[in-house]
């Protein structure tokens, strides 16, 4: 009996001794992987942080565009933050004895059997890596593409991310960007309609809106030809519509179009001519 029972007492003793082992050995793995994260996010940290400064030389010594280089440096830091995540996979595997290689040999098994599913994540990056090789769009620019329409913030090699001009940050997935308009290459148009009375002289107009255009064009940096009164564009139910035609910088043709037609409703105020607007007749009968 005394037997039985020192038996007993080992046995629970030395359950206890492998439990305790077992979870000093899960800590220190715990331990582990915490300092491999915390090095994970200083090494991330200290990367973006050298490319940001190897771009920022690049760009002021090769003269390249500003959203050229920011979508070069978007692209890098990518492409790096995925590699650095790999590399976190594979050594947490590692370390807690998973055998990576024959892992990674069975990935290509799996990665057969879901192939069909993944066509759209493949097709997403083939389409981002043209768009960046033939240099379609860059940080910044004023594009659309479908239904979206704004300024370019990034371009990755899965999606794209355009700001609307309500704010809203759309994320578009590249392999949807078939067709795609990019108003930030080469200088802009500003083109402004502005209506006058049938019974005003329409020479004496064109002349008062020249010299608008003109002594705005004196003042103005961001105008690059013109603007010129082009004519007479339309006879309307109730106005001559003449219309303005100039060339600007990149995305200063709105500035340049509000400047216009405030200088020119003036202009037309001060020359006694009158820009037509719908009135509403209400006729009473009388029982």
């Amino acid at each position: 009996m005394d037997n039985i029972l020192n038996l007993s007492t080992l046995g629970a003793r030395l359950a206890d001794y492998e439990w305790g082992a077992l979870f000093i050995d899960i800590g220190i793995v715990a331990l582990k992987i915490i300092g491999i994260l915390i090095v994970y996010l200083i090494v991330k940290a200290i990367g973006n942080r050298l490319l940001s400064g190897i771009f920022a030389k690049y760009e002021s010594r090769e003269n390249i565009s500003v959203g050229r280089a920011r979508t070069l440096e978007s692209l890098t830091k990518n492409v790096f933050g995925y590699a650095l995540l790999f590399i976190l996979i594979v050594t947490i595997l590692q370390l807690v004895n998973i055998d990576v290689t024959a892992l990674i040999a069975g990935a290509g098994i799996v990665g057969l059997a879901i192939g069909f599913g993944a066509q759209g994540l493949v097709s997403d990056v083939v389409t981002g890596f043209f768009i960046l090789l033939e240099k379609q769009i860059d940080v910044g620019d004023y594009i659309t593409t479908g239904e979206f329409s704004g300024i370019c913030e990034d371009v990755g090699l899965r999606q794209t991310k355009i700001r609307g001009f309500d704010g809203t940050l759309h994320f578009v997935p590249n392999r949807e960007i078939t067709s795609m308009s990019n108003h930030s290459r080469g200088n802009m148009r500003a083109m402004i309609d502005i209506g006058i009375s049938y019974d005003d002289d329409i020479d004496k107009a064109i002349k008062v809106l020249q010299d608008v255009c003109d002594k705005v064009a004196a003042s103005n940096s961001a105008i690059i030809d013109g603007p010129n009164v082009v004519g007479v564009q339309e006879l309307g139910s109730s106005d001559v519509v003449i219309r303005v035609i100039g060339q600007t910088a990149n995305m200063e043709q709105w500035a340049v179009e509000r400047e216009l037609r405030k200088e020119m409703k003036e202009a037309l105020d001060r020359n006694g001519i009158e820009i037509p607007f719908p009135h509403q007749v209400y006729v009473q009968k009388e029982a």
